[in-house]
């Protein structure tokens, strides 16, 4: 393949970057003046650089059947829309019509002619009337005549002085001539071509209620609809006017103007078709490059292509597979179709954005960057739009928002840019440019689209189309997309659609963020917060989360300690858990633990941690995104703010599953009676997968006897044998074996005090186990109880007493019963009574105890809750503990100096329902 430098060479103005920005734009009144630049001023040249659309070439045969007297339309009204320049067409009709040059040296007009079947070029004269040349209420002078109205001008141009002496009177007084006068007019100087263009930037500028030199409003659309009424008159005479869209017309009287324009023009029917995309290549091909005659260079170029797109189909689109791809490319040369198809489906949505105008201004910067910097490559493609030259960036971005400029410098192009610096690293990269073609063809094919597009973006095949040439490994390319998305700020993707945008990339951003929030101190409020909600209670009267052992306190309540971090459990780090969780077990502070059997710990996964930090980290960058959104810190559309808030829950829900997953080993610490003090320590893994974790923990405790929810007495009754009921010692206080178990890790731990009381209470059935005592005097027991039920408490005076001890005390108590009734009933033996005797006197009942209490007190309202649970403890305890029946009511009186509010009524009143209070009234007095 030749370079296309090789074959396709720019026009001299091109290639020197010496054409004037403002030559795109045609001018008419300048061809008519005779100042405008050869390239629209020299017909022969003009036609050479003009290729003749489909919709140009009916729009010429109108004119010519028309001014010939053979047919044809003699109002033709020109739409923006038509895509081939409206200007660029009334100068075809001009240089045409003109006469100044031979119809024969003029490229692709004798075939015309012939079509028409006109043998000799009919000679016009021409009209041309500027809408933006033109000042409604600046008079011109003409000669000795002084023109001040559109008809006046036109007059003027069509017969001098005779003509203008026609509507003198009309210019004078600023009212429009009448259909008769100018059809006299347009008769006595046929054949004519009337070119009007920018007509509604003319007649937009009359105010509604203000007479200006130029005529009214009013006056100037009569003249209008005067005007196509006398053309239809004559024969030979047509019109052809330029009307641009709505959006083009320039505020409210503008689009007025513009409507009523519409009116008038609208009843001739347009003859125009869209200028087809292969039309539009070769308008752009004709301005910009010479005559390009090396047929062959362009075949092979363009089938190479083609090989290469049938050869790895599934990399490319799939319109690179059809056969017309192939003519589409020809045609096109040197210019790759994928950069037509940018142009004129994405960048021509764009308001200010001119479809043939617009396209040869970015061409033409584009192609003169290249050719001055010797690209040798094959096509010009997407890739290799010069985005790192100022000036073609500068025409590139003037039709899009604000912020491109700093995402091109940074992200997509030039020597500082991120894809320079990849390839500057990555030799694979960059001796293809294969990041930089990347992002050239991303931006070509997105910078135009809304934020609010339902789709955005271009897709990886015709990524891969805009940037692969035949020969090189489009894997290459691939590769460098997906270091670009890793690496890009701005560049966003979604369902394989990857496009440039001046916000920065959501995840990216994300990602940045991440770095502030992966510190220690964030790492564990986060996840003690986490955890504390997760874990709840469960086994545990307390939960400690990363707290020093000076802040547990040393009671009989079972207490879960969840370790730092810095404390994670492997293999190889069981030494450093074990020395830290031994801190908690020895000491509270300064002060040595004296209950060290309360206490459980639970420790991270070394290898999850970090997994779990990155969460935390990623949490707190989607959060800090939508709060500083909230706060228009950074702008997020409506769907951004959508992804955000998605992205959010999403985290939130994994973070759950990666904090169980990393805080899943429980570590208990125990001792062999045989080596008291040495600590043995236990590990046991939780399931992370479990959908409660404070109940996960409770049951793996359960489940391994770490923890004793229910205790039988035979084991009770082994630990008292064991450790307890020695030599002379059978009895003890309930108490005191309840705060060895608190204190000894070689004793069962229980999950608290009620789980041991239950025991002592279920085992006083049983004459096998102990017996139980309210306390003990001298010999006595109070409230003994061997084989019955009896309820246990733990206070000062409750024992326990071996069976044996308590068979023998039971033994000599039921003796010294016997014996104290014999005596008794040797007392009160009754001797047989005489006839004269008295009955016995009758023995007295004993005296009946207390049967009802009751009992009032009235509760600081500052400190009710704790009052009434030490209530509870102290009073109500002592009742429930031995079957009693008690009643609890509750009284509350409240007062208000000025009166409940409503909503306080409306609340408490609720409440008390709900509650099913006995009385919930609210009173006036």
């Amino acid at each position: 393949m030749k370079a296309w430098r090789e074959v396709a060479i720019p026009h001299e103005d091109v290639m020197k970057g010496n054409f004037q920005e403002a030559e795109f734009a045609a001018d008419i009144t300048r061809v008519y003046e005779e100042t405008a630049s050869p390239e629209y001023g020299d017909p022969e040249l003009f036609f050479q650089r003009t290729f003749i659309t489909e919709g140009m070439r009916l729009l010429i045969d109108s004119v010519l059947r028309r001014i010939s007297g053979k047919g044809g339309e003699p109002v033709i009204q020109l739409q923006t829309a038509f895509g081939g320049g409206k200007t660029h067409t009334m100068l075809a009709v001009f240089h045409l019509v003109s006469g100044k040059t031979a119809a024969k040296k003029l490229a692709g007009i004798p075939p015309i002619l012939d079509a028409a079947g006109i043998t000799e070029m009919p000679k016009a004269r021409i009209v041309v009337l500027d809408g933006v040349n033109l000042s409604p209420d600046t008079p011109r002078k003409r000669g000795a005549i002084t023109v001040r109205t559109l008809w006046g001008e036109l007059a003027w141009q069509l017969g001098r002085e005779a003509g203008y002496e026609l509507v003198a009177q009309a210019d004078a007084s600023g009212v429009s001539p009448g259909k008769e006068i100018l059809t006299r007019l347009i008769s006595n100087h046929a054949p004519c071509v009337i070119l009007v263009d920018e007509l509604a930037a003319y007649v937009r500028q009359f105010p509604d209620s203000k007479e200006l030199s130029g005529g009214t409003f009013d006056s100037n659309l009569s003249f209008i609809q005067a005007l196509t009424e006398a053309l239809k008159a004559v024969p030979t005479a047509v019109l052809l006017a330029a009307l641009p869209e709505s959006w083009q017309a320039g505020g409210p009287h503008g689009v007025a103007a513009l409507d009523a324009l519409k009116g008038y023009f609208g009843r001739v029917n347009a003859i125009w078709k869209p200028v087809a995309a292969e039309e539009s290549f070769e308008i752009v091909r004709r301005r910009l490059f010479s005559n390009i005659k090396d047929q062959k260079a362009i075949e092979q170029t363009c089938r190479a292509f083609v090989k290469q797109y049938a050869e790895h189909e599934e990399s490319f689109p799939r319109e690179t597979l059809e056969g017309r791809y192939y003519d589409r490319m020809v045609r096109s040369y040197p210019i790759h179709p994928e950069v037509f198809d940018r142009l004129y489906e994405d960048w021509t949505t764009l308001d200010n954005f001119q479809r043939t105008r617009g396209v040869l201004r970015l061409m033409a910067k584009a192609i003169y960057r290249l050719w001055k910097d010797g690209n040798t490559e094959a096509l010009i493609m997407p890739g290799n739009i010069p985005l790192y030259d100022t000036s073609y960036r500068n025409e590139a971005i003037y039709y899009l928002n604000p912020g491109w400029d700093a995402v091109i410098e940074k992200e997509i192009d030039g020597e500082r840019s991120e894809p320079m610096e990849i390839e500057t690293q990555d030799p694979r990269f960059g001796a293809p440019q294969a990041c930089r073609k990347v992002a050239r063809t991303i931006f070509l094919g997105s910078a135009p689209a809304s934020p609010q597009a339902a789709i955005r973006g271009i897709d990886l095949k015709h990524i891969l189309a805009g940037c692969v040439q035949p020969g090189q490994q489009e894997g290459v390319f691939v590769d460098a997309l997906h270091r670009l998305s890793d690496r890009l700020h701005y560049l966003n993707s979604a369902d394989n659609r990857y496009w440039f945008d001046t916000r920065p990339n959501l995840r990216r951003e994300m990602e940045e963020r991440k770095l502030r929030f992966k510190k220690p101190e964030t790492f564990l409020a986060e996840v003690k917060t986490l955890l504390t909600s997760m874990i709840g209670h469960g086994s545990f009267r307390v939960v400690h989360v990363f707290v020093p052992h000076a802040d547990v306190p040393d009671t009989a309540d079972l207490r879960l300690v969840v370790l730092p971090p810095g404390s994670a459990y492997s293999r190889s780090t069981k030494k450093v858990v074990e020395d830290m969780a031994s801190e908690y077990v020895r000491w509270r502070g300064d002060q040595p633990r004296t209950r060290q059997n309360r206490l459980i710990f639970l420790a991270a996964d070394v290898e999850s941690l970090e997994g779990l930090s990155d969460k935390v980290a990623s949490k707190l960058s989607w959060q800090s995104i939508l709060e500083d959104g909230r706060e228009a810190k950074i702008t997020l559309d409506f769907g951004m703010a959508k992804t955000v808030e998605a992205e959010l829950q999403k985290v939130k829900d994994s973070l759950a599953r990666a904090a169980r997953d990393t805080y899943r080993w429980l570590v208990v610490p125990g001792q062999a009676a045989a080596a008291a003090g040495e600590v043995v320590w236990e590990y046991y893994a939780t399931n992370p997968g479990a959908p409660s974790f404070g109940q996960e923990i409770a049951k793996v405790l359960r489940e391994v006897d770490a923890v004793v929810e229910e205790w039988s007495p035979i084991h009770l009754s082994n630990l008292l044998k064991t450790w307890f009921w020695e030599k002379d010692a059978h009895v003890v206080l309930a108490r005191d074996i309840w705060q060895k178990m608190c204190s000894l890790l070689y004793m069962e731990r229980l999950k608290d005090e009620d789980v041991f009381k239950r025991c002592l209470t279920t085992g006083s059935d049983s004459r096998d186990y102990f017996a139980l005592a309210d306390g003990r005097e001298g010999e006595e027991y109070q409230g003994f109880s061997f084989g019955k039920r009896k309820q246990a408490f733990l206070d000062d005076r409750f024992v326990i007493i071996d069976p044996v001890t308590a068979t023998a005390y039971e033994q000599k108590s039921n003796a010294a019963k016997k014996e104290a009734q014999a005596g008794h009933a040797e007392e009160v033996k009754p001797e047989v009574a005489g006839a004269g005797d008295l009955p016995p006197k009758p023995i007295a009942p004993p005296q009946a105890t207390s049967r009802r209490y009751f009992g009032s007190k009235t509760l600081d309202n500052l400190k009710a809750q704790s009052d009434f649970a030490t209530l509870m403890e102290e009073v109500v305890l002592h009742f429930t503990s031995k079957g009693h029946d008690v009643v609890i009511k509750i009284d509350i009186e409240a007062r208000a100096l000025k009166g409940f509010d409503e909503s306080t009524v409306r609340t408490v009143k609720t409440n008390g329902d709900a509650l099913k209070f006995d009385s919930n009234e609210f009173f006036k007095e």
